[in-house]
């Protein structure tokens, strides 16, 4: 796409210096990723601003740089180098209408299904997915544990990426005959406007309780930035939502779309009833128009049961036929790190993504229903670094008053002292039945091999991860990989 049409995606400002007839060869919001004719967005990140790489963008070949901020870099320069220069108001709602157009606006010929909440977002995505593809429709996912376009994995670095990067994934997915597409969003993504602009043919709301606070600063304003993405869906779309949520009518007050309901609330448009689990599964009753489905599911706990029945409502909107519904969510895999049970004997190892108060609750919850009162259960958690710390004494508070036993270890410390974090979890303890063990590899360790033979040992906080991000450096670790040694 030429560059003199490109622009017309934009509203601008103020356009400076050449304005050339070439064609766009890349978006780029990283400037070392510019090549000969890309245009550059500058945005304004956490750690650092775009608008400082304006020159290193110029000179490795920017037809076009964006800017919100006018006084920088003066004109001449621009003029100079005989590349434009285009003033927005934001560069980053910029970025999201230059990437539509430049990749076609992809979603207007994808079915895409936004799914937000503080849990269960990646969980209802697999489910989705899977259920999508049993009825034999091509689909991709963008999530936290990776993005696909079909059966293609690709690693994932953020939840949701950035604009440019959506569409492009988007562009790809219809380039390789995919139909449908799901996506987690988060909060962070819905205020940073990187789903700006998308067309969005379904949402799904699966709860909120308190998190990221670090970066939306109070509960009020995490429930707004969710409420985004609702807010976006026109008359033609679909939300779906959990009744059993208070926060859901807050969440959808706004919305044109069709609003559907599901929970054990009887007055849902999918109630959900006679809930049982163990450790090979979930089974659950599902009402809808007056008729009943029995669902399984190898996903385990109650809050699976929701996820389910959240995909089941969304897909049955859209079409799907009830029995292949059904079928999807039975032969939906283990997520990973998402309650996945490790261990053939006596002794189960389950790790777990739950990284909020809510999610550790529910988690040992589910686990002490499972096992009963009579076989041990431990927990072993730590909370991530640089990130919200008004739940790390909540957590402790959870964890001890549910557990039988409870190591606090280390997460992500990211830039912050592990003990420092650590000592902010014990504020909250209720018990003194914990321990401190702040190397996470040990930690696991003593868990499995101190524990009683036949003992449930619940590893939450990092649940899919790979890694363990120490003062800015990603090590490779896996609580998966850690609980399969000892438990052999």
């Amino acid at each position: 796409m030429e560059l003199t049409d490109l622009i017309n995606h934009v509203k601008v400002i103020q356009v400076a210096g050449n304005v050339q007839r070439k064609d766009v060869s890349s978006i780029e919001y990283d400037s070392r990723k510019v090549k000969k004719n890309s245009v550059f967005v500058a945005v304004k990140g956490y750690r650092t601003d775009g608008h400082l790489f304006v020159m290193d963008a110029i000179n490795k070949g920017a037809v076009a740089v964006v800017v919100e901020e006018d006084s920088n870099i003066p004109d001449e320069i621009f003029i100079h180098a005989d590349i434009a220069k285009i003033v927005v108001h934001n560069t980053r709602i910029a970025l999201a209408e230059l990437s539509k157009g430049f990749y076609k606006d992809p979603t207007l010929k994808l079915k895409l299904i936004g799914i937000t909440g503080t849990n269960g977002k990646t969980t209802t995505a697999f489910i989705l997915k899977n259920i999508f593809e049993t009825a034999g429709i091509k689909t991709g996912l963008i999530g936290t544990i990776a993005n696909y376009i079909g059966s293609e994995k690709i690693d994932s670095k953020l939840t949701t990426p950035e604009s440019n990067d959506l569409n492009h994934f988007f562009f790809e997915m219809l380039n390789n005959g995919c139909e449908n597409a799901v996506m987690e969003v988060s909060s962070h993504s819905l205020v940073l406007n990187r789903v700006f602009g998308l067309n969005f043919s379904g949402a799904i709301f699966t709860n909120i309780t308190s998190d990221h606070l670090d970066f939306h600063q109070t509960f009020e304003n995490y429930l707004k930035a969710k409420k985004i993405l609702f807010d976006l869906l026109s008359s033609d779309s679909v939300a779906v939502i959990n009744a059993d949520d208070e926060s859901s009518l807050k969440i959808v007050s706004d919305s044109k779309a069709k609003k559907v309901t599901y929970g054990k609330d009887e007055t849902s448009d999918y109630v959900i009833s006679s809930i049982r689990y163990d450790l090979d599964g979930t089974n659950f009753i599902l009402t809808t128009g007056g008729s009943s489905f029995n669902v399984n599911t190898r996903l385990i706990g109650e809050f699976n049961a929701y996820n389910a029945a959240a995909a089941f409502a969304l897909a049955d909107h859209f079409g799907i036929a009830k029995e292949i519904i059904i079928e999807g969510i039975y032969s939906t895999p283990f997520v990973p790190g998402r309650f996945e049970v490790i261990g053939s004997g006596k002794k189960k190892a389950i790790v777990d993504y739950s990284h909020t108060a809510d999610s550790l609750e529910k988690a040992i919850l589910a686990l002490r229903q499972i096992i009963g009162s009579d076989r041990q259960l431990v927990t072993v958690f730590g909370c991530g670094g640089d990130r919200d710390k008004t739940k790390r004494p909540i957590m402790g508070r959870v964890a001890t008053g549910l557990s039988d036993l409870v190591i606090i270890t280390s997460d992500n410390p990211r830039t912050e002292n592990p003990l420092q974090i650590i000592n902010e979890i014990k504020q909250g303890v209720v018990k003194n039945n914990f321990i401190v063990i702040e190397n996470r590899y040990e930690a696991i360790k003593y868990a499995i091999q101190k524990s009683k033979d036949d003992a449930a040992i619940l590893i939450a906080g990092k649940g899919h991860e790979t890694y363990q991000e120490i003062n800015g450096i990603r090590n490779h670790f896996s609580d998966q990989e850690t609980a399969r040694e000892f438990l052999n």
